[in-house]
């Protein structure tokens, strides 16, 4: 059996809260020539996916003002909402967060938008940055 080559904690995507997609999805897409990468509805939110580089910008609209991304931007506005690291071992990087004594809002990783296993760290443990940890 070979072992699998460990790739590193990377930027998996930033993810950015908007009021409505279709103000920004214009630029980023047709000015900016980020393409548009297929990726499925999560946790309330319509997200649009657009490719740069190895990441990828979601575009985060919130389906109802209840949802996270509701709240987020009748609090704070449309802006910046979370950064994601791809991390290869997710259960491990989970743990190693609890040793480091990290507040996490997942204590188990949960189904993301595109079907990866995620979970998210809160802001209070990582200087106010909502981080988001996702497997390759």
């Amino acid at each position: 059996m070979t072992q699998s080559v460990r790739r590193g904690t990377r930027i998996a995507h930033i993810g950015i809260a908007v009021r409505a997609i279709d103000e920004l999805l214009p630029i980023m897409r047709d000015v900016l020539e980020m393409p548009e990468v297929p990726l499925g509805d999560s946790d309330g939110a319509t997200i649009v996916g657009l490719a740069s580089g190895e990441s990828l910008v979601e575009l985060l609209q919130a389906n109802a003002d209840d949802t996270p991304i509701g709240k987020f931007v009748a609090k704070r506005g449309p802006g910046i909402h979370h950064v994601c690291f791809a991390v290869d071992d997710l259960d491990g990087m989970l743990q190693r967060c609890r040793d480091a004594g990290l507040r996490l809002i997942d204590e188990t990783p949960r189904l993301g938008a595109e079907g990866k296993r995620i979970a998210f760290l809160h802001p209070s443990s990582t200087g106010g940055v909502l981080v988001e940890l996702s497997e390759y």
